[in-house]
């Protein structure tokens, strides 16, 4: 069932995503040859414990971490740990937290790590824009199909993989609400968006195929063809007649400065 959500409701869930906006903000700091993507961790759940909200991942399905760190070929649901980030990486960072009043905030950007090649940046440049393509479709009369189809043609026609395995999905007082926002599709189809819908939109892009495997465990997605994959997400209400952006970028562009995709 798709829940509507009021005007207070609404404003409940821009408080969360700019928790979980200026939390990426701070992990933008860290981001850097030789930081451990476990230390990415801890300062994104330090700083959300800071805000009185909790992490939103943490413990939910029985996953262990209060991010999901996945660096150059795996897509999603990283676990951080150990690994060293180094020169030439790419590492999406995905992070969600839960306000007092149960809302939760939920959004994911793929930075740089030092120098990066000119084709992957074309890719996260291309991932990123194509997650403001869908955005333009989330307003009332259109459907899910609508903001899937535009996701796919833009990236599709630039000659990248769009992984079909994995969603996008409502928002609320439930981290995964209905909809389903795949990231492929066909206009006109799928539920009608309607003012009220909260939704996150959330483009995973390969350089190669759209092949993905699933590793051992049951969370740690990556790309078949172990090339790299990029991964963008906002958490958008359809209010007034147009898509509200509820998270925010802002606070990453602060830190990064020139080196913003």
């Amino acid at each position: 069932m798709i829940y509507l959500k009021t005007e207070e409701q609404i404003e409940l869930l821009r408080e969360a995503n700019l928790v979980v906006a200026r939390t990426l903000g701070e992990v933008a700091k860290w981001v850097l040859p030789g930081v451990t993507t476990r230390k990415l961790d801890e300062v994104a759940e330090e700083y959300i414990r800071s805000q009185g909200c909790v992490p939103g991942f943490k413990g939910l399905y029985g996953y262990p971490a209060t991010l999901c760190v996945s660096v150059n070929e795996t897509v999603v649901h990283g676990f951080p740990g150990s690994y060293a980030l180094r020169e030439g990486d790419i590492v999406s960072v995905d992070c969600g937290a839960v306000t007092k009043s149960g809302y939760n905030g939920d959004s994911a950007y793929t930075f740089m790590v030092g120098e990066v090649s000119d084709d992957v940046k074309r890719l996260l440049r291309t991932t990123k824009e194509s997650l403001y393509e869908g955005i333009k479709k989330a307003v009332p009369g259109n459907r899910i199909g609508d903001i899937s189809n535009a996701v796919q043609e833009y990236c599709e026609k630039r000659g990248y993989g769009v992984v079909r395995e994995l969603t996008g999905h409502g928002v609320g007082k439930k981290l995964h609400e209905d909809p389903e926002v795949p990231n492929y599709g066909r206009r006109g189809t799928g539920p009608l968006i309607k003012n009220g819908m909260c939704i996150a939109i959330e483009p995973m892009i390969n350089m190669g195929s759209k092949n993905v495997v699933m590793d051992e465990g049951g969370w740690n997605v990556r790309t078949r063809d172990r090339k790299p994959a990029a991964h963008f997400e906002h958490s958008i209400a359809v209010h007034n007649g147009s898509a509200d952006i509820l998270s925010s970028f802002d606070y990453i562009q602060e830190v990064l400065g020139e080196r913003f995709i």
